[in-house]
């Protein structure tokens, strides 16, 4: 006899879902809540869910009912950045742990203002340009789940052509020995004939080995037992952002296989320009010809979670795709990881814009500028990586109208589509963020472009800076002691040039010169200056020269008058001096 059975299910959301059986109570779960579809959107910044991102658990608290305290779970939902958003619980001392960022305060603040301090953050940190945060307060009674980890795990060694294998059957010693896999992927049985096994578990093919001996009848329920001996090379592809794509043979260590990271250095590291949330690995095997797995090496970077740093296999393609916007904070961090180049050769590059000598560079880890318009010095330093402020050393250092808040970085990716990267190298003078002088890759394009307006203090601070040229030539002629070309450090005003040539002679004036400077447009401008020893820096009666500046110093009045007394006489001197013969000759004898 077949009875049927009925089942009831009674689901209400945020109270409880009930299991019924002919009118008794099988089940019945508290505060079932499946999905948070009930939670209206943050007002200040809205955020659609990312795919794949863990969902809360318990309905929340309505968003500005109360404010933060120790101890409450919330649910961050930060987009574009799935890999940033979690569970987590307010703290002792009142900060939320982020990935990315580190503590931040929100002890006091309602669910929107912690919302705008946590999307000002990752902002202010760089990492996400404009962060859209979505924050839910979890109910008292929430406890965490265990975040997902959306790795799979090892799979079992696969035999492939290569693999050298002991076969022991139970007491036929006749049909035991060592095999080798052939190129097509079978074993040559004795007595059988060849058995493929490629794609199978040492499990699979002990069960395939009986299976055949006993089809064959030729023995009877034998037991088998499979060892890898010798694993065979593992040979791998790996393509994107690497220095050098292709085709690799990786080595095992010992008892240890490769791994992702191993095989990432033999390829020479990874690009400046690698998107290391979605590394991919398609591995494949005769019987699943199509597995994909993806994994987040910025995990990997931030927490140490070896699960994002897998065993290679034989035949598995690696592939590092192109970051679509990568910021300034995720650049500076890829050269310190493990997996990055090891030391980088000289670059050759090219330099534009508002440098003393734009165009093509060979730029190692080392340089150092030297005067004005002279290019610096370029060589390789050991262990050292090329970068930013090296290549502009290299090209003889900015000049003083230089805008360094917006130099650009045009990049070549793998696939030859260029980005550009936007570095502020006034925020590495001023509050020391060594993160905008990033490492420079192969091919970069560096464009520092001109500044609109410079105030004398960005001015002179600009002329001390590393990235500046040591000296520039200025010329100063006329009546000083020393006229000509002289070299004068980048911040230095009109009167200090006239004391480095020697200062005033008897016959200059003293109280005005000229200043003749080229501008870059071609024209020539000419200002008069007073001369005031005592003056500081003032672009307005003392400012400062630039390279190949003139400093013109003129005859005084009186000196003036002198000389044109003396040209005017001149014609007569010849006569006068023959009529004073006598007088002189007579002064002999006196």
């Amino acid at each position: 006899m077949l009875k049927l059975l009925r089942y009831t299910a009674t689901l209400t959301v945020g109270t409880s879902l009930t299991l019924t059986m002919g009118g008794g109570t099988l089940a019945q779960l508290p505060d079932f809540n499946p999905s948070p579809t009930n939670i209206s959107p943050p007002t200040p910044r809205t955020s659609p869910t990312p795919r794949n991102s863990p969902t809360p658990r318990n309905s929340p608290t309505p968003r500005n009912s109360r404010f933060l305290t120790p101890g409450d779970w919330v649910y961050v939902n930060i987009f574009p950045a799935p890999e940033y958003s979690g569970e987590y619980q307010v703290l002792p001392n009142g900060s939320l742990e982020l990935p990315g960022i580190g503590p931040i305060f929100v002890e006091g603040l309602s669910v929107a203002e912690a919302e705008n301090a946590i999307a000002i953050a990752y902002e202010t940190a760089q990492l996400l340009p404009q962060a859209r945060v979505s924050l839910q307060l979890a109910p008292p009674n929430f406890t965490a789940a265990p975040p997902p980890t959306g790795i799979p795990q090892e799979d079992p060694y696969t035999l492939g052509a290569g693999d050298v294998i002991n076969m022991e059957i139970f007491q036929i010693p006749q049909y035991s020995g060592e095999q080798e896999v052939l190129i097509d992927g079978t074993l040559n049985l004795s007595r059988v004939g060849r058995l493929s096994v490629a794609g199978m578990s040492l499990a699979e093919v002990e069960k395939a080995i009986a299976t055949a001996y006993e089809e064959a009848r030729i023995l009877r329920n034998p037991s088998v037992t499979v060892r890898l001996l010798t694993p065979r090379p593992v040979r791998i592809g790996i393509a994107g952002e690497v220095n050098r794509p292709g085709s690799y043979i990786l080595d095992r260590q010992g008892t240890q296989f490769p791994t992702l990271t191993q095989a990432l250095q033999i390829a020479g590291g990874i690009t400046q320009t690698a998107n290391l949330n979605s590394v991919e690995i398609q591995r494949r095997n005769p019987r699943n010809p199509n597995q994909t797995y993806t994994f987040n090496l910025w995990d990997l970077v931030q927490s140490g979670n070896l699960k994002d740093d897998p065993i290679v296999r034989d035949g598995d393609t690696i592939f590092i795709p192109t970051a679509t916007q990568p910021t300034i904070a995720e650049v500076s961090r890829i050269p310190n990881a493990s997996f990055a180049p090891e030391s980088i050769p000289p670059l050759n590059i090219v330099v534009i814009g508002e440098v003393f000598r734009p165009g093509p560079y060979t730029v190692g880890g080392t340089a150092r500028t030297r005067e004005a318009g002279v290019p610096g010095g370029s060589g390789g330093g050991q262990g050292v990586s090329p970068t930013v402020t090296r290549a502009i050393q290299a090209a003889g250092g900015i000049k003083p109208q230089a805008d360094i808040r917006e130099i650009q970085v045009r990049r070549l990716t793998s696939n030859q589509n260029q980005q550009t990267l936007t570095v502020n190298l006034w925020e590495l003078l001023q509050a020391g963020d060594a993160r905008q002088d990033i490492v420079l890759q192969e091919g970069d394009t560096i464009l520092v472009p001109r500044a609109e307006t410079l105030t004398p203090e960005e001015a002179s601070q600009l002329a001390t800076a590393s990235f500046a040229p040591d000296r520039i030539r200025v010329n100063v002629v006329g009546e000083v002691q020393n006229p000509g070309t002289i070299q004068v450090p980048p911040n230095t005003p009109v009167n200090q040039a006239i004391l480095a040539a020697g200062g005033f002679n008897i016959r200059a004036r003293e109280s005005r010169v000229d200043l003749i400077r080229l501008n870059p447009d071609g024209t020539v401008s000419r200002r008069s200056l007073p001369i005031d020893y005592s003056q500081g820096i003032n672009e307005e009666q003392n400012p400062v020269l630039r390279n190949e500046d003139i400093v013109i110093v003129y005859t005084s009045g009186l000196s003036s008058f002198a000389d044109t007394v003396s040209e005017a006489t001149r014609p007569f001197s010849g006569l006068l001096n023959f009529l004073l013969i006598p007088f002189r000759i007579f002064n002999l004898f006196e």
